[in-house]
């Protein structure tokens, strides 16, 4: 006798094929009913033998599309009809409270790939090609559930052949809202010229060695040729971007393994539908030395588009592809007339939310998000504790948003560096469109402790609100992603974050859970000789720390003070303790390091001093540590990097190469970060151990740090979905304050 089921189906399954795929397994198993979108879930009207109802609902779960995430199915009794023949997709409906989520935008499939340089077939070369398993999502839809009268393809009337690929269930394109051809879809346009023709045109003036702004899936993109030294010049001046390196578009992995280090993991991350940028060692070879600017590493990835797969096979040739905007501000995604390029490739889709490309780098079989957007954002998260509507709002730099409700939370796109009107405009518009499409309404907010932050003025729209310290956002992100339960060990490294005493922290190891921390240990304490300043000039660090270090001081290194002409300024500034703020900085001492080795000195871009430390040392692995101290200072483990600065000079005037010191300095810092644990643990007894904040980037360290702790019976973890870096501060203030308002 038939039974009937209703089926809801939670997890990231709109916008990925999901209905198209329920209606084929349906078919194939003998399930009459339908299924339609439903807030952000899917539900299913089943009915048919409860054989075949169990098989039904074990496939939904086993062989879902590769783009959806099935998190929970719930199957509870429906109503039989027993007239219903055959399994249709019927039209979407709106569920109030429902949880959403929203899919990212999918690379080009490799159907799509095969009709797009088919001569034979109706959508050859056309620039906006994509089905169920790929293409624009998070850059087109408006709201849920997912329809195409809820994206920007709703001005694009389908033609009769897309619309019967719509309806045909057995077309891959059954149900693809954004499907599109020549003769009914959005439109290239270079100019007046359209089509192939605007096409053409840009690849001649990319061939011959120009500049062009590209209008890509979340913003425009400024695209030329990545051999040729003039144009990538050029476009450095365009984006004012003089030291940062660029990223480079390639065909396929095969070009990129030509031009850089590829593990196991950096190829299947090039190949992963969500196409980001992969962070790997570069080889010496064709491309222009301005892309890296001498950088140990360079920044990979595929053509995740139509438009780009064609401008690569076009020019056979790798190619700069960076955001149009300036550095650390929102994505263009209208007006780029103001760009002095030598032409604009644009299209008639609106893009209804910006998204800059994500960036990861890997770490032996795994890898750490250094940028999450496009293609990754804004994909569902999971809390350890629920919570009420909540809204987190993350720090200053690499900002970002994270909206809670319940145990899911939307970590939203990396924005920019939070630091003027412009960029607080995008955030805003960002915030205002997840909260609307996710349909949360935010009753909380969380922030940093820093007063003067953006972010945190920003929350006080909300009376209801929790202060969370930068460095327990940190380690909270890292153990909310691998649900980790308290307590843990917290070793943040990073910039510069307000500790909870008024200091800037940097160094810092904490005994925490989600509602709370206790400081064990620490970096010592350093001058920052005119405040931002030293941030940008790490020589001055360096004399920070060797003239008013709070452990050791003595006279100026010898050849120090021929790096900066106002060296005796700054020795009296430090002498008298004028704008000379104090912190227990991980990454400050990395640039003092890199300074008194003479590898940087002038910060270009943010982590260049420490980059370039890195960079020396990779030639130099199993080095021994340098000399450092580890004393107990009023309740707190306090590590000396003084001692280790003098012993890295004396290395250097003993004519040691720098890249062994610098690999020395590397092994010092893991070293200690192992003992500061050690110690922790024996008072503590803890053996989680979460790695976060931005000095985590560094590969050499971070797989030292993993390594060691893991040999010395720890289990470490490091953020992988979630940025180390203050891209993932949003997420880690989201489970705090779930978790203190859980017990309130």
């Amino acid at each position: 006798m038939d039974a009937a089921w209703r089926i809801e189906v939670h997890g990231t399954v709109q916008g990925v094929g999901f209905r198209p795929f329920v209606h084929r397994l349906a078919t194939a198993v003998g399930i009459r009913g339908h299924v339609r979108n439903a807030g952000g879930h899917v539900v299913i009207s089943a009915s048919g033998t409860p054989a075949r109802l169990e098989e039904f609902v074990s496939g939904l779960q086993k062989v879902p599309p590769k783009a959806a995430l099935v998190r929970d199915v719930v199957v509870t009794p429906g109503t039989l009809d027993q007239e219903a023949v055959g399994f249709e997709i019927v039209e979407s409906k709106a569920v109030a409270g429902a949880t959403r989520e929203i899919p990212p935008d999918l690379a080009t499939c490799a159907d799509c790939l095969r009709e797009l340089f088919d001569p034979a077939n109706r959508r050859y070369h056309y620039p906006f090609i994509n089905c169920t398993a790929c293409g624009p999502r998070a850059t087109i839809i408006e709201d849920l559930p997912y329809d195409r009268a809820r994206t920007s393809m709703r001005g694009f009337e389908m033609c009769a052949a897309c619309a019967a690929e719509y309806h045909d269930p057995a077309n891959r394109r059954f149900h693809a809202e954004p499907i599109a051809c020549a003769s009914c879809g959005p439109r290239l346009w270079f100019s007046s010229l359209s089509g192939e023709a605007a096409l053409r045109v840009a690849v001649d003036i990319l061939a011959g060695g120009g500049v062009m702004a590209v209008k890509g899936l979340g913003g425009f993109q400024l695209v030329c040729d990545a051999i040729d030294d003039e144009p990538v010049s050029r476009l450095r001046q365009i984006k004012a971007r003089d030291a940062k390196p660029l990223a480079v578009m390639v065909r396929d992995a095969v070009t990129a393994g030509s031009l850089a280090d590829l593990s196991e993991a950096d190829r299947r991350l090039l190949q992963d539908p969500s196409a980001p940028i992969v962070l790997a060692p570069r080889r010496h070879g064709v491309l222009s030395p301005g892309v890296c600017q001498g950088m140990p590493d360079i920044g990979l990835f595929l053509p995740y588009t139509p438009l780009h797969h064609l401008l690569l096979d076009a020019l056979r040739r790798p190619l700069v592809v960076t955001s149009a905007n300036q550095a650390d501000s929102p994505m263009l995604i209208d007006d780029v007339s103001e760009l002095d390029v030598d032409g604009v490739l644009t299209h008639d889709r609106p893009i209804v939310a910006r998204y800059d490309d994500s960036v990861i780098r890997s770490f032996g079989p795994s890898a750490t998000t250094i940028r999450r957007a496009r293609g990754l954002a804004p994909a569902l998260l999971r809390l350890p504790v629920s919570c009420p509507p909540l809204v987190a709002v993350g720090a200053q730099l690499k900002s970002t948003f994270t909206l809670a409700d319940g145990h899911g939370a939307v970590l939203g796109p990396h924005i920019g560096d939070l630091s003027d009107a412009q960029t607080l405009e995008a955030y805003e518009q960002a915030l205002d469109h997840i909260r609307r499409i996710h349909a949360i309404e935010p009753v909380h907010a969380a922030h940093d402790l820093h007063p003067g932050y953006l972010s945190t003025r920003l929350a006080r729209r909300w009376p209801s609100r929790t202060a969370v310290q930068h460095h327990h956002a940190h380690v909270a992100a890292v153990a909310a992603e691998h649900h980790l339960e308290p307590p843990f060990l917290g070793v943040a490294y990073d910039g510069l974050g307000l500790g909870d005493d008024g200091t800037f922290w940097g160094g810092e190891l904490l005994l925490a859970g989600y509602t709370g921390y206790r400081r064990l240990g620490r970096f010592s304490h350093a001058p920052m000789p005119g405040g931002a300043a030293a941030v940008r000039r790490p020589a001055r660090m360096a004399l920070g720390y060797l003239l008013g270090g709070e452990t050791t001081t003595g006279p100026i290194p010898s050849g120090l003070a021929a790096d900066l002409a106002d060296a005796d300024v700054i020795g009296r500034m430090i002498a008298q303790g004028v704008n000379c703020p104090f912190a227990s900085s991980a990454g400050r001492l990395f640039d003092a390091a890199a300074a008194l080795l003479g590898l940087c000195a002038v910060n270009g871009f943010e982590g260049e001093a420490a980059m370039r430390l890195e960079q020396a040392a990779t030639a130099y692995p199993g080095a021994d540590p340098l000399a450092w101290r580890l004393e107990r200072q009023g309740g707190l483990w306090v590590y000396d990097g003084v001692a280790t600065l003098r012993h890295l000079l004396q290395a250097k005037a003993d004519g040691e190469p720098v890249g062994r010191i610098a690999a020395a300095f590397h092994a010092t810092i893991a070293a200690v970060t192992v003992l500061l644990c050690e110690r922790a643990a024996a008072e503590h007894d803890v053996t989680q151990v979460c790695l976060s904040g931005g000095v985590f980037q560094n590969r050499l360290l971070a797989t030292a740090a993993l390594a060691r702790l893991s040999a010395a019976g720890f289990e470490p973890y490091i953020g992988e979905q979630v940025p180390v870096n203050d891209g993932g501060i949003s997420y880690g203030q989201a489970a705090v304050a779930a978790a203190r308002l859980s017990r309130s």
